[in-house]
């Protein structure tokens, strides 16, 4: 695994911002890269309207937290390489301006609340929908490897310039990746496999099409089991948050160029988000080597 970029993690003191500390330390681990732990506190904003001791109380506050959070890690992973970071920024600027090109961002999947809160629906959805590099929001069962397989949320063939990343965290983790495609069962009725959210996730218009790109995978990761199906339901979201019980992490696509027509991530994405139950990976489409 190669050790460019870092894994980022952003922290505000919750539990869930400590589970997915734990958990970035986890893939930092085994991907041989170094951890940044940051704190956003928000600091230019508050200093417009608050007293100097209201901001160092902030500012102390956050070195604090930094120093418990590396604390809590290093006991875990002794030999990390970790870095505390605070940011005078609001959490979702500052984790955009902080991530590199080939760096991960981790977040948990809800916050504190106040200031430097990491609560998806604000924050987290924000660093998902903006981020041009991997976005991690840790959820569910947030154990970094229990189930020994990674799930691919597939749409398609147009799906090869990301799947990379889906396989190469199956490989890091010694773990099976499954592609799952789903077909609207008014699909059935009416002929057709087109999805009623079709620009969110994948159609399984052809089960040739997903074994064929289940086998460029393998040829691509020789050695990594590749898996693919095909599933009919009512709801695409809800057929993908059933399969996050069984996986240790769903990665997803990002939203293509012509599909940013708000600020947000697509609906499935948005659903998984906060009801899967594993972690969920949105990956940036076009920001990984596609499989060819």
């Amino acid at each position: 695994m190669s050790t460019e970029g870092q894994v980022l993690v952003g922290i505000d003191g919750s539990a869930h911002a400590t589970s997915a500390a734990l958990w970035a330390a986890a893939q930092a681990d085994a991907s041989r890269q170094p951890l940044c732990v940051l704190y956003a506190g928000d600091i230019d904003r508050i200093s417009r309207f608050a007293s100097f001791e209201t901001v160092e109380s902030v500012r102390g506050k956050g070195h604090e937290l930094l120093d418990e959070t590396a604390a809590a890690v290093r006991e875990h992973f002794p030999s990390l390489d970790i870095t505390g970071r605070l940011s005078r920024r609001e959490p979702v600027s500052a984790l955009h301006e902080a991530a590199g090109p080939k760096d991960r961002i981790v977040v948990g999947s809800r916050g504190r609340g106040g200031f430097g809160a990491l609560m998806l629906g604000s924050v987290g959805l924000g660093v998902a929908a903006g981020a041009t590099v991997p976005v991690v929001v840790v959820r569910g069962e947030s154990t970094w490897s229990r189930t020994e397989r990674v799930t691919a949320a597939v749409r398609g063939a147009t799906d090869r310039d990301w799947l990379g990343a889906a396989a190469r965290e199956a490989r890091l983790r010694g773990a099976s990746l499954h592609l799952l495609g789903v077909r609207s069962i008014l699909a059935r009725a009416v002929g057709t496999a087109r999805l009623p959210d079709e620009g969110e996730v994948a159609d399984g218009r052809s089960a040739q099409q997903m074994q064929d790109v289940a086998a460029s995978l393998r040829e691509a990761f020789p050695g990594t089991a590749v898996s693919a199906e095909v599933e009919t339901g009512r709801s695409a979201a809800a057929v993908l948050v059933e399969a996050s019980r069984r996986c240790d992490l769903m990665v997803v696509g990002g939203r293509r160029e012509q599909d940013h027509v708000s600020a947000g991530p697509g609906r499935v994405a948005h659903a998984l988000l906060h009801h899967s139950h594993c972690p969920v990976e949105i990956v940036p489409r076009g920001g990984t080597e596609e499989v060819t």
